[in-house]
């Protein structure tokens, strides 16, 4: 038991021995402590309870599509300030700082790449962009995406994050809503596959467009999709709302989504279903 009688070197006086901030997270579903890299190597979902964090566009796209298969299109658009909008702060200052910190020009990143060697049409939301809100920029990409799906007769798949129409943009973001849906009404009347995938949160007015109008729409687990959120419609109508409402597992239920899919199992999944979708394209 030498080891127990073995001298520590003395601490000098204003010296701390700490460990590195941010190394760790507290799950706020479950409350295990997960260590932030094992949660990086797992797609960010929780190891213990499966709860799905917010995954970066450019992440998800490097986990979901063949490596190296990826070719951004219309990265150029940016929004213009169509109404010179102000609140507390100028939108054209607004989107300044959202294009500095997201390091892109809108809410959306579209292209064209490879699943599992099928060419296919993606957009992926980018939360962290002014909570992926919809606005003149995201509605032309998104038509932009469907019209380049319809002329290759490629699948289109869209991942959702979004709190809705960007309020700045007033009726220019509204009018995004009957634009991409125009479009992907011919996507079904020509047989193009679209699929959509609803992750957390998917709620306003993309929930109300094409989210929901996939020809199979998968939802991640736990995620919020809806229109209006549950404290709203629960102030509204004066009653209590059920347990999980407008959660995916409730909206399954419910009929308005096809299924749930663990973020581990997406890629193939989707793969599998193109391969009955478009076998007459």
């Amino acid at each position: 038991m030498a080891w127990l009688k073995r001298e520590k070197a003395p601490v000098a006086k204003g010296q701390k021995r700490n460990t590195p901030d941010g190394l760790w997270l507290r799950c706020e579903q479950c409350n295990e402590v997960i260590f932030k890299n094992d949660l990086k190597q797992n797609q960010n979902v929780c190891p213990s309870c499966h709860f799905h964090y917010y995954l970066p566009a450019d992440a998800r796209i490097a986990r979901f599509l063949d490596p190296g298969s990826f070719e951004e299109y219309n990265a150029n658009l940016s929004s213009p300030d169509p109404l010179n909008f102000k609140d507390t702060k100028l939108y054209s200052q607004r989107l300044k700082e959202s294009q500095a910190k997201a390091g892109r020009l809108d809410a959306i990143v579209t292209g064209r790449g490879k699943l599992m060697d099928r060419f296919v049409h993606v957009g992926v939301f980018d939360f962290q962009f002014m909570g992926g809100s919809m606005g003149a920029v995201v509605g032309e990409k998104i038509t932009l995406l469907y019209e380049a799906a319809l002329e290759k007769r490629e699948p289109a798949i869209i991942f959702s994050a979004s709190g809705g129409a960007r309020m700045q943009e007033g009726i220019f973001s509204l009018m995004q809503m009957s634009k991409t849906c125009a479009v992907l009404s011919q996507l079904r009347v020509d047989g193009v596959p679209f699929i959509s995938i609803l992750t957390n949160p998917t709620t306003g007015g993309v929930a109300a467009s094409f989210a929901m109008l996939g020809d199979i729409n998968i939802a991640e687990p736990g995620a919020l999709i809806g229109f209006a959120g549950p404290r709203v419609i629960q102030q509204t109508i004066k009653e209590k709302l059920p347990e999980g409402f407008q959660r995916s597992e409730y909206l399954l239920e419910h009929g308005m989504v096809d299924m749930i899919c663990h973020r581990d199992t997406l890629r193939g999944r989707v793969a599998q279903m193109l391969s009955i979708l478009c076998q007459n394209i």
